[in-house]
């Protein structure tokens, strides 16, 4: 009997190395001292990332579930998320370095927070995907990687909030129909500081202690947080405080990006006794784009991270009843940030889901 292989096991190293492309335009910069150099990173993003995702063909292979276990005990998988961190504290102070201490035009230095807070949504995603495990280590870590955006919150919201009520209007992390992303966002950011929140008070509430008790999870992180700003600020003077402060929204903005994309439209139902049905693959968007899958954990394959949140990123399966983008992630970040092309592009794809019945869709 053939042993099964997977065969991007050694790809997904990919989703750890990416975050250097962040450097690539200073490093292009310093060598040419063309100032459109810095633009690289973002292309690579928005547009060479989709046209890739547009060549290549989907990939819809699933690992057999006999192999599932063997694939969740390989430590390699652990260690290709592991990497992403010290590449990102590189890249972090790497670019915070230059940019304090480069005389820089006012376009130049905004291009650079961009690229500074779009490839720190990647921290947030290796955030996402250790805080879906059980291990302390993993946990710890998950909450290190979150600290570098101040989005230390973000893991009690989403784990406890967001998969308790994805697809349902009582979810802020789920856009509904019609809704652009600018109006979604105004829902979404602060409806999960105020979730994450709730919840670990409740929480902490239930075991006779206080909000600010040490055994606070959201705390943990933001202390990180303080550390970290406190330190490079003693490092490289006030100024590196701004640029921190001024990357935070754009990172946070990724994660809002992501979460706009993932359930647009979709609506679980309501049972007889009140409560919504289970998640199933069907309420998220699905996506087999090869190459953003690559360098973002499997992320794309989010109908089955939703309907089974423990499994590994290594492990999460296509299903052909599962709603599908029409490509990765970034190409439609793009799309989204432009309302009415978005409209024309999903709202057509959500009535079909629908068969045109506005009660089964999230509005």
């Amino acid at each position: 009997m053939q042993t099964y292989k997977d065969k991007k096991k050694y790809l997904w190293v990919l989703s750890a190395l990416l975050p250097l492309v962040s450097i690539t335009g200073v490093i292009a910069f310093q060598i040419t001292s063309n100032a459109l150099s810095l633009f690289i990173p973002l292309i690579f993003i928005y547009v060479f990332i989709p046209l890739l995702d547009l060549i290549f063909a989907e990939d819809k292979s699933n690992p057999p579930e006999s192999e599932v276990p063997n694939l969740e005990k390989d430590s390699y998988y652990s260690y290709v998320c592991y990497l992403l961190l010290p590449v990102h504290i590189f890249i972090f102070l790497y670019l915070i370095h230059f940019i304090v201490t480069t005389d820089l035009s006012v376009w130049m230095y905004i291009c650079l927070i961009l690229t500074m807070g779009i490839f720190g949504g990647l921290a947030v995603n290796l955030g996402h995907e250790l805080g879906h495990k059980t291990k302390s280590l993993d946990k710890n870590l998950a909450k290190f990687a979150l600290a570098f955006s101040g989005y230390g919150h973000f893991n009690i919201e989403h784990n406890i909030g967001h998969h308790r009520d994805v697809a349902t209007p009582e979810d802020s992390a789920s856009s509904r129909f019609g809704e652009s992303i600018y109006k979604f966002a105004l829902r979404e950011i602060p409806g999960g500081l105020i979730r994450a929140f709730k919840i670990e008070k409740r929480r902490l509430y239930r075991k006779g202690l206080s909000f600010w008790s040490i055994n606070n999870q959201i705390l943990h992180s933001y202390f990180m947080t303080l550390i970290i700003y406190t330190s490079v600020t003693i490092w490289l003077g006030w100024e590196a405080l701004l640029v921190l402060v001024l990357h935070i929204p754009i990172v946070w903005w990724q994660l809002t990006s992501a979460n706009y994309v993932e359930h647009y439209g979709l609506l679980r139902q309501r049972l007889d006794n009140g409560n919504y049905e289970r998640c199933k693959p069907h309420h998220s968007w699905n996506s087999n784009h090869l190459a953003s899958n690559l360098v973002l954990y499997h992320l794309q394959r989010h109908s089955d991270h939703h309907a089974n949140p423990a499994r590994h990123f290594q492990s999460l399966r296509h299903f052909d009843d599962a709603p599908q983008l029409p490509n990765g992630y970034m190409g439609l970040f793009v799309i989204a940030y432009f309302p009415p092309l978005w409209r024309k592009v999903m709202d057509h794809r959500v009535l079909k889901l629908a068969d045109n019945n506005f009660d089964l869709i999230n509005q």
